[in-house]
């Protein structure tokens, strides 16, 4: 593989990677369930970690990070007064179906990759990504209990806000 051919992958998949942590940051916007937000901080966090690792590897080629490769809208949510983790499903359901999709794009191209640093990156990347569509599936499904059970039989209520400070 030469160098062009592996700027071009690792700057592709970069900007896609991009849409995809803005898609999540928009969902968690929506998303106020509390659980399920919380799953969006960490795979969101997770995903920033992901693209530190791409903007390195791309400086390495003397690039830097694309912006995002599309803007990916977040499906409606019906608004109610009651925090229902059913309201949430479409949003959800469109994480988990675009995070697989971009994993069965890229693993093709990444597995023939002869750069084995950078190949080895993008198949963690990969590889944590199904695990976060695994979650956002759950999320979907109605799984509560994403990141850890309550304790003491404590009951869910409220929701989280759009924005972190309110003043």
């Amino acid at each position: 593989m030469n160098q062009n051919e592996l700027q071009r992958i690792l700057t592709e998949c970069a900007g896609e990677r991009v849409a995809l942590v803005q898609r999540h940051e928009a969902g968690a916007r929506v998303v106020s369930h509390y659980d399920f937000n919380n799953t969006y901080q960490y795979i969101i966090n997770r995903e920033e970690t992901h693209l530190r690792w791409l903007r390195d590897a791309l400086g390495e080629l003397g690039q830097t990070l694309p912006g995002a490769s599309s803007t990916i809208d977040v499906p409606a949510v019906l608004k109610a007064k009651k925090v229902e983790p059913a309201s949430f499903r479409a949003v959800l359901e469109d994480d988990a179906t675009r995070l697989t999709g971009f994993v069965q794009k890229w693993r093709p191209q990444v597995a023939p990759m002869t750069h084995v640093r950078h190949r080895k990156m993008l198949e963690v990347i990969l590889g944590e990504s199904l695990e976060h569509a695994r979650l956002f599936g759950q999320a979907a499904a109605g799984f509560e209990d994403l990141l850890g059970r309550r304790t003491g039989g404590v009951a869910r209520q409220g929701g989280v806000l759009p924005t972190r400070w309110m003043e």
